[in-house]
């Protein structure tokens, strides 16, 4: 199977697809630029979805859901928001079909053309906050701690399953505050929740920053991010936190009474992570023999494959390995498999990423001892059936940590101080990954780079300290430094 895997140096883009495709994470959908997501990419949705509803839960933030379709007067009324948006809109203008009375088969009726056209939601600020105007009257009304679940369309040109689809799922959250700091507070906790999730739980390391005024969400007034670093040496901006000032609330009249008895504007945020992250699993985890996942996000963390196949006492054994790990928390499979081979199984599961694999024959049973096998190097280890729960509950673990130092080692090697623009070139052309160069500040500087090395500055890291420098590009003055790189 992993024959079938296009090697990473040969093709990085075919060597992804095939990952999607051969680990069962989704299919091609007979709509452009969509996607059927299997139950195997489904389930880790599913854990990525729980665990950050956990988190936002934590943070006092509570579910709710809002429309899909959006009345193309309310993009209007907050104009960076529209301009940010406009190309990627999917707009329905009707609201009937009818058979074509001319045999032509089923044709939109004119006769059913909508007052108003409608968007499909791309993001839901607008509608959100036309919704708040009616919840917000006083400063006890505040603060509004909502997030969503939901999908959303933005119409692409170039895709690719889960980095850039046109509908894709996601969650998008959307507070409201009596005060500036309040909002701000909210929106560094939140980009917080986001980097910690994807090193905890992804075992993804990531670099918080805010995002320069050209990269800048549309209708923000301040875009904070966290950046990934892929196998390639392409960067991934992987969940963004936006501080949205009063924008959004004076475009949609969302006026509160405050302690002082006067009438204010509401400070808003907004913030969002997508089935994005699933792409930014494979390309930080994954090799040429299919897909790498981290124990926390396997939907099964351990199969259990009796050898040569199941028969009654090996699946009594494995019963009982099974009861003693699900005794630990541990999510655990017994294959039932008697048709296929061992070694095709194993590469199967190795295909699809289960962390860990129980290898169980009878003379296994005999010796009183298991084959382990770990997914991330490949080791293999003959272990004790005594205490077999405990030491693979520990493995998980050693597993979950070893993929976050082994990205974080590929990213932190990755990030390279440039001082000349030659350097720039070479390290974006030839090393790959972060360069982490000084910048006037300037957009027209920003673009010209953009454009001569197809690198974007993918944040100011929160952490970078204040450092004089020369601008890579132009020479005039900076005060820090930035970072970057090519991405997706």
């Amino acid at each position: 199977m992993a024959k079938e895997i296009t090697p990473r140096s040969e093709d990085y883009s075919q060597w992804y697809l095939d990952i999607v495709q051969k680990a069962r994470l989704a299919d091609n959908s007979p709509v452009r630029g969509c996607m059927v997501i299997k139950p195997h990419g489904f389930g880790i949705w599913e854990r990525m979805r729980d665990a950050l509803d956990a988190m936002f839960k934590e943070t006092g933030h509570v579910n709710a859901y809002f429309p899909l379709f959006i009345p193309k007067s309310f993009l209007s009324k907050e104009a960076a928001h529209v301009e940010g948006f406009a190309k990627e809109c999917a707009v329905v203008t009707h609201y009937r079909l009818k058979n074509d009375p001319n045999g032509g088969g089923i044709i939109v009726d004119p006769d059913a053309k909508l007052e108003e056209e409608l968007i499909v939601r791309p993001t839901s600020e607008t509608i959100i906050w036309n919704t708040y105007r009616d919840w917000i009257q006083s400063y006890r009304d505040l603060p509004i701690l909502i997030n969503q679940w939901a999908n959303v369309v933005r119409w692409e040109m170039r895709t690719r399953p889960f980095l850039r689809t046109t509908e894709f799922l996601w969650q998008e959250g959307h507070t409201a505050h009596a005060s500036a700091e309040e909002a701000i507070a909210e929106t560094e906790q939140m980009l917080d929740v986001y980097a910690q999730f994807a090193e905890e739980w992804m075992a993804m390391p990531v670099i918080k920053g805010i995002k320069t005024a050209n990269e800048r969400f549309a209708g923000a007034v301040e875009t904070y991010c966290i950046e990934a670093l892929m196998q390639d040496g392409k960067a991934l901006q992987a969940g963004t936190s936006h501080f949205l000032g009063q924008n959004f609330a004076k475009a949609f009249d969302v006026q509160f009474l405050n302690k002082e008895n006067q009438q204010e504007y509401v400070w808003a945020t907004s913030w969002g992570a997508s089935t994005r992250l699933i792409g930014g699993l494979i390309m930080t985890h994954s090799d040429d023999d299919g897909l790498i996942l981290p124990p926390k996000l396997a939907q099964v963390q351990v199969v259990i494959v009796p050898i040569p196949k199941p028969s009654p006492e090996l699946t009594e054994a494995a019963d009982k390995i099974a009861a003693e790990l699900r005794a630990k928390g541990v999510r655990v499979k017994i294959d039932t498999d008697d048709q296929n081979r061992p070694g095709f199984k194993f590469a199967e599961y190795e295909m699809i990423g289960i962390p860990v694999r129980l290898g169980l024959g009878m003379r296994d049973l005999a010796a009183g001892q298991v084959e382990v096998a770990r997914r991330d190097t490949k080791e293999k280890t003959n272990v004790p059936l005594d205490g077999i729960g405990s030491y693979v509950s520990d493995l998980l673990d050693e597993i979950q940590q070893n993929l976050f130092n082994r990205a974080k080692a590929y990213r932190d090697e990755h990030i390279t101080k440039v001082d000349t623009w030659d350097e720039l070139v070479n390290v974006l052309e030839n090393k790959g990954g972060f360069a982490f160069a000084h910048w006037d500040g300037t957009t027209e500087t920003e673009l010209e780079i953009k454009e001569k090395t197809k690198a974007t500055i993918r944040c100011i890291p929160l952490d970078s300290p204040e450092e004089a420098g020369a601008c890579i590009l132009t020479g005039k003055p900076s005060g820090r430094r930035v970072l970057f790189a090519k991405a997706y």
